[in-house]
């Protein structure tokens, strides 16, 4: 920037302080390394237009020296286009579509996703023929809609909302236990089913062999499989021990598998933030003495979890509990405090009526 302190500057520091001009001349600085980390141009919609030539204006020739977003040229136009009434043209000249043509369009690319040319031929099946690719790549861009290929993508976030009431993850995790032969690491299996939240942590073992997993898993869809929802993928990471009988059980139940891609550990970052979750505020706070002390407090815990603990992503609710009746006073004496886990936690909860 060559110049520290334009015109503009100079008339506010002079109207108030030098400090006011410092913190213009910072915002500007920063706006400058914001706008660089965006890469292209930045459309605005036509409500942010209208602000920005409402706040523009004012600074009169200044604007040239403040304005990043676009060209001074284009603030000009936009000056220009409210003041004549020019915003019914598009800018080649031509007349606007029909308000309901290009609702239409909207609805269209919001509800398939498609890019200009599938919506020229969704538009053309419907028997309308005067709109082109480009028409339809103007009005989207007014309305702040992508093309087709940033909204179609399938990201991995749309797989998940698309499978998630019968979707779950799966992965191991290690405690350390106190035994006759001092530290010994413990293997457990936790399920977690992506939609509510629910766990689900298998028996503990020194031997996570390939047997172990098969038998844990029947366990898993033994008390999966009568559900309405059960499960129909579970997911998991390429860890050795998920082997073929592994996947043969799962598919003999009709639950296909997704093995996640190498050196993906956020795509399973649901059923590992549960880990992390139950060793923070569990298992790390005892000293666990063997195998049926590790299943025992571990089995306190995702009851807690499952039934008690609310949860973010369930509306702050738990995992599998019913949705409570909302009251518009409650007393401080219909209220209880229950501990779990040997009273390692307490939960408030209402009296029994």
């Amino acid at each position: 920037m060559s110049k520290i302190f334009h015109p503009l500057l100079a008339l506010i520091a002079s109207a108030s302080n030098n400090e006011l001009a410092k913190y213009v001349e910072f915002l500007k600085e920063e706006n400058k390394i914001l706008r660089a980390r965006i890469p292209g141009q930045v459309h605005t919609r036509p409500d942010e237009r209208s602000r920005l030539v409402k706040l523009g204006k004012a600074l009169g020739q200044a604007i040239e020296e403040l304005i990043t977003l676009v060209a001074p040229s284009t603030f000009y136009r936009w000056c220009r286009e409210e003041k004549f009434g020019k915003k019914a043209k598009n800018p080649k000249g031509g007349q606007r579509k029909p308000r309901e043509l290009r609702e239409l369009v909207i609805e269209i690319a919001k509800t398939t996703g498609f890019g200009y040319t599938r919506i020229v031929g969704e538009i053309r099946k419907l028997g309308i023929k005067g709109i082109s690719r480009q028409t339809i790549r103007n009005i989207l861009k007014e309305e702040g809609i992508k093309p087709g290929p940033d909204r179609t993508s399938d990201c991995w976030d749309n797989f998940v909302k698309r499978h998630a009431e019968t979707l779950w993850a799966v992965d191991f995790f290690s405690v350390k236990t106190v035994t006759t032969r001092g530290l010994q690491d413990m293997y457990l299996l936790a399920f977690l089913c992506l939609s509510s939240r629910e766990v689900i942590v298998t028996s503990s073992t020194q031997h996570p062999n390939s047997a172990w997993v098969v038998e844990q898993t029947k366990v898993f869809l033994d008390q999966t499989m009568n559900r309405e929802q059960k499960p129909s993928i579970v997911m998991h990471d390429r860890d050795t021990k998920f082997t073929k009988d592994f996947t043969a059980t799962l598919k003999a139940k009709g639950v296909r598998t997704n093995v996640l891609p190498i050196a993906s550990p956020n795509l399973n970052g649901r059923v590992e933030r549960f880990i992390q979750t139950i060793k923070y505020e569990c298992l790390f706070r005892f000293i666990l003495f063997g195998q049926r002390h590790l299943d025992h407090v571990v089995s306190e815990f995702v009851d807690y979890y499952n039934g008690r603990r609310s949860h973010m992503e369930r509306g702050h609710l738990p995992p599998i509990q019913v949705i409570p009746e909302e009251v518009p006073k409650l007393n401080r004496d219909q209220i209880m405090v229950r501990s779990y886990v040997g009273g390692l936690v307490q939960s408030f909860e209402r009296k029994a009526a």
